[in-house]
């Protein structure tokens, strides 16, 4: 059971990515959220997206950022336009319930299965 974040790069201003989060040996089915972490210590909450597709964006996420699913890949995907230096970040995914055999850590303020994060470079 294990989460992998991926699509992270080293871009510059106004440019895109788009980041994915994907499940293995479990299925997402509850809702499913992106973080990013900077500095190894603020976490700030992008986007959540509910099982019957509805979305959430913090304020500061609107706008530039889509959370999207594709449920056949088991994928979360965000999408990330026009990017800016302050959006550099680990960016992480994870799911509001974790599923069973997955190896819990702390991390943002919860306690949950976490990916290793994909890095974000803007400049």
């Amino acid at each position: 059971v294990q989460l992998v974040e991926s699509g992270g790069g080293s871009v510059q201003p106004g440019g895109s990515l788009r980041l994915s989060c994907t499940g293995s040996g479990f299925i997402f089915v509850s809702a499913v959220e992106w973080f990013r972490q900077v500095d190894g210590h603020t976490c700030e909450l992008a986007s959540r997206i509910n099982p019957d597709g509805t979305t959430y964006y913090t304020d500061s996420f609107k706008g530039r950022f889509t959370i999207s699913q594709d449920n056949a890949k088991n994928t979360v995907f965000l999408q990330v336009d026009n990017l800016k230096p302050e959006d550099t970040a680990v960016y992480y995914c994870t799911p509001k319930d974790t599923p069973a055999g997955a190896r819990m850590r702390p991390m943002c303020g919860g306690f949950g299965i976490w990916g290793q994060g994909t890095q974000v470079t803007v400049s």
